[in-house]
């Protein structure tokens, strides 16, 4: 008797761990599917918890090591331009398929199933708008599409938003992610950056303002191109920017590279970056470095010390 005793409250002690085992399982599956929901985010920096609102409040900046994580063409929109003043432009270019490319699917089915999944159009968005009052040209790179690679409508519609901040005397502001050129394109890629590039040599000659801000990743083509042509380059913390992949020049050069090669941090530090901007701070330093380029009026004090200048120098 003692020993069926014995043996039932063991057995009740086993389903009671067992039950237990069982709820705390049941409680890690709710907490896994809650943060899977969206409601928390985890760092891929410093692992913290963080609650998606607070993070979002952040601008999607980790607030205990102050990661910076990626962020879409919308939020980043959001961020940068004041309420109700952006219009976007070109948004009926739509890339298409001319060299009939294929890997593992057709070209034109992957263009289909991202537009389809993103609700993009293309890499990259561009339009007109205000920060804190000042009208600009911003064009923002979607690392989401094809890794923000550089095709034709890419291409175009960067140039065109360039013409058109030239027209208007605007300066220009292109939020750069990408992995370079699209394969996809072949040569026609290539080719947007030597488009891009003559639009803001004109935009230039017009002596006008543009400034590149390089997120992480910003490589390949664009690095080649349009994302180093700046009056003012910035940067995001620990972005990385370069042209060529970090194995390709190690197994060039045949020997190791530093830890904090191709960062922000380092390209600063060689003279490519003009500074480093936490995003938190972006949209107030863009705001203080375009009104300190702001075309010069002349007042009408101005006017008579010139003239005074001119008759007195005729005179002489």
């Amino acid at each position: 008797m003692a020993n069926n005793e014995e043996s039932r409250g063991l057995k009740s002690l086993f389903d009671w761990f067992a039950n237990r085992r069982k709820s705390g399982s049941t409680s890690l599956e709710r907490q896994e599917r809650e943060i899977a929901d969206g409601l928390w985010h985890k760092c891929s920096k410093c692992g913290v918890l963080a609650y998606t609102k607070d993070l979002k409040a952040n601008q999607m900046v980790c607030v205990e090591c102050g990661h910076h994580n990626r962020v879409d063409s919308d939020e980043r929109i959001r961020q940068l331009i004041d309420n109700n003043t952006w219009k976007p432009l070109d948004e009926h270019l739509r890339p298409t398929d001319p060299l009939e490319f294929r890997d593992r699917k057709l070209y034109s089915d992957r263009l289909r199933e991202l537009q389809e999944k993103i609700g993009l159009i293309d890499a990259v968005k561009t339009g007109l708008g205000q920060i804190n009052g000042l009208p600009i040209a911003l064009g923002v790179m979607d690392f989401r599409f094809m890794g923000g690679s550089m095709g034709s409508v890419v291409g175009e519609r960067l140039t065109r938003m360039i013409e058109q901040a030239t027209q208007r005397r605007y300066p220009v502001v292109i939020v750069c992610t990408s992995g370079g050129a699209r394969m996809q394109e072949g040569m026609l890629s290539l080719m947007q950056m030597a488009k891009i590039s003559a639009a803001l040599q004109r935009h230039k000659d017009a002596r006008l303002l543009y400034i590149p801000v390089l997120t992480n990743p910003t490589t390949g083509g664009v690095t080649a191109s349009f994302a180093m042509l700046g009056d003012l380059i910035l940067a995001e913390p620990k972005a990385t920017i370069g042209f060529a992949g970090r194995r390709v020049i190690e197994q060039t050069l045949r020997e190791k590279l530093p830890d904090d090669f191709q960062t922000a941090e380092d390209l600063l530090l060689h003279g490519f970056v003009d500074d480093i901007v936490p995003r938190t701070q972006l949209k107030n330093t863009l705001a203080q470095l375009i009104a300190l380029h702001q075309p010069v009026l002349t007042t009408p004090h101005m006017v008579l010390w010139e003239t005074m200048s001119l008759t007195s120098t005729a005179a002489e």
